[in-house]
């Protein structure tokens, strides 16, 4: 697996398993939710963090992580590659390359929570209200020992 910064010609591809990841795996958030965030996450969200891709020997970008000011403010990994350390593999990327410490999970996805708490993270905090003001409260999580 080889790890590159992601470019703008990515985005199209990040978009799309971004989707298929959140459908995957937030249940919590309704169709007009996903609809909403696509376009902010294609506009802007994407452009405000250094974006690493996970690339296969073929080519084939199968997840990314987006990491601004030592937060890991996006994980996303393309559900037919769930499971195959591809995660981990950014998250470690995160911390030893870009300084992350920290990462905000939505308390309604416990799938991320759990991932996160077995890589070394400890919840510190919660908020009732996610980045744009909807009731989905996130879990504000900090790497408190060395990445597992």
């Amino acid at each position: 697996m080889d790890m590159r910064l992601a470019t703008k010609s990515d985005y199209p591809t990040l978009i799309d398993i971004w989707e298929r990841s959140v459908r995957a795996t937030h249940d919590f958030l309704s169709e007009r939710d996903i609809e909403e965030l696509r376009p902010l996450i294609l506009g802007s969200y994407f452009d405000a963090v250094e974006l690493t891709s996970a690339v296969t020997a073929t080519g084939r970008i199968v997840g990314f992580c987006g990491v601004q000011g030592g937060n890991i403010e996006m994980l996303f990994i393309d559900p037919d590659a769930r499971g195959q350390g591809v995660g981990r593999l950014l998250v470690r990327r995160a911390i030893t390359t870009q300084g992350a410490t920290k990462v905000d999970v939505n308390e309604q996805n416990p799938q991320a929570l759990g991932f996160y708490e077995h890589l070394g993270f400890e919840v510190v905090g919660r908020s009732p209200l996610d980045g744009q003001g909807k009731p989905y409260p996130l879990l504000h999580m900090v790497l408190r020992v060395g990445l597992n």
